[in-house]
């Protein structure tokens, strides 16, 4: 390898990416194309630095898979910053597997990184966990570490394990020092502010109050019957009740919780489980069947009683009754969750990560579009949606994946 190749693959590697172009940007073989790309990527350029490292991944021989590989592993990377899900996982695979076959064990490491980002980014905790368990980060360079130390962060951020959380990042902050790469440093700053803004209200006895996240964990392993408005689930202690496809079940259980513990009157619940202005005889009529299918629903958890004026809540004795809500309550929650991330998607990527349509989500993209929480360009394929630069609220807990604490 050349001298020029061996400086500007150094600069990328501490994070200067015009060092790197001033060496090798009027250069056309395989290795200048595939740091030029590198290059490309770390300014944000990702659309050119797809295509210099495809054509870099051309030129190169049929002795050189080492290198083939790392452009793929490369070129996955730009995939998941530029949140294309459907970007073949296989591939990935096949190059890490020809990077460990040949000793290259730093991108090997850092291809499986990439698969564990990707199974966090799209909920699927339970098998990003197992990913990362094959990963040893002890000889792994420093920056390979931080990431590594990222990655541990957003999945015990996800489950609600805010010392296994602090754990990470400070190791993570330790390995990004080392390092010595702005913008990696720069990423630790960024999550450990995640730590330290609220992520949810308390709703309780009329009042409300902002939670972080280690107050959520806490209220969630208490003996509090809590009604989660951010997952749409009842839960006490380690039984959880998923009313996630019970709207209007989920609905009347808020307002009860919200009311408690008095009770709440027929006239509020009709109005907020069915959106009625007035009720009328067919709106008590289904109030009652509806009633009737909550609490036996919540039979595990509490008991539902008919008063003169409603109905209230009744959970077992020293128990309080507390409603977690997010910061603010928006319609299609969700995908802002995931738009706030400050990277730009397209409608099929948002559709993968929260495994539903396209259709679903294009739908929702628009009714947000016309209240101006998030903005897009691009047409067609080429369309990405982004929210404004401060988002309407923090959103760890509306993100896609299993319950936190399961």
């Amino acid at each position: 390898m050349d001298s020029l190749i061996t400086a500007a693959a150094r600069a990328l590697a501490t994070g200067d990416p015009l060092g790197a172009l001033k060496r090798v940007s009027l250069r056309d073989d395989a290795p200048a194309l595939a740091l030029r790309g590198i290059a490309m990527a770390q300014l944000g350029d990702l659309v050119r630095a797809k295509d210099l490292l495809r054509k870099a991944a051309r030129a190169f021989g049929p002795r050189e898979a080492i290198a083939r590989a790392r452009c793929v592993v490369a070129e996955a990377e730009i995939a998941l910053v530029s949140r294309d899900l459907g970007w073949p996982a296989k591939a990935l695979d096949a190059a890490r597997a020809a990077l460990e076959a040949h000793g290259d064990r730093s991108n090997a490491a850092h291809a499986r990184h990439l698969r564990v980002r990707r199974l966090l980014l799209i909920g699927r905790l339970g098998e990003a966990e197992l990913a990362l368990d094959e990963i040893d980060p002890a000889p792994l360079p420093p920056a390979l570490r931080a990431a590594h130390e990222l990655v541990v962060f957003g999945i015990a951020v996800r489950r609600l394990r805010t010392k296994i959380a602090r754990e990470a990042l400070a190791r993570a902050r330790q390995a990004a020092e080392a390092a010595d790469i702005p913008a990696l440093r720069a990423e630790v700053e960024s999550a450990s502010a995640m730590l330290a803004a609220p992520t949810a209200r308390l709703i309780a006895r009329g009042e409300e109050h902002p939670l972080l996240l280690e107050d959520v964990e806490a209220l969630l392993a208490s003996n509090a019957l809590v009604v989660d408005a951010c997952r749409n689930v009842v839960r006490k202690a380690g039984t959880v009740i998923s009313l996630a496809t019970r709207p209007v079940l989920f609905a009347l259980a808020r307002v009860l919780a919200e009311g408690w513990p008095a009770d709440v009157a027929r006239h509020t619940l009709v109005a907020r489980a069915f959106r009625a202005r007035h009720a009328d005889e067919s709106h008590r009529a289904r109030l009652r069947v509806e009633i009737g299918r909550l609490r036996t629903t919540l039979r595990p958890l509490a008991d539902l009683s008919a008063t003169e004026q409603g109905f209230v809540l009744t959970p077992d004795p020293g128990s309080e009754v507390i409603v977690l809500a997010p910061l603010a309550d928006e319609p299609h929650a969700e995908v802002l969750a995931l738009l706030a991330d400050g990277e730009s998607w397209s409608s099929a990527a948002l559709a993968i990560a929260l495994d539903t349509s396209a259709r679903t989500v294009q739908r929702a993209l628009h009714q947000l579009a016309a209240k101006g929480k998030v903005q897009s360009f691009g047409r067609g394929r080429a369309q990405r949606w982004v929210t404004p630069p401060v988002p309407a609220f923090p959103t760890i807990l509306l993100l896609p994946g299993p319950l936190p604490n399961d």
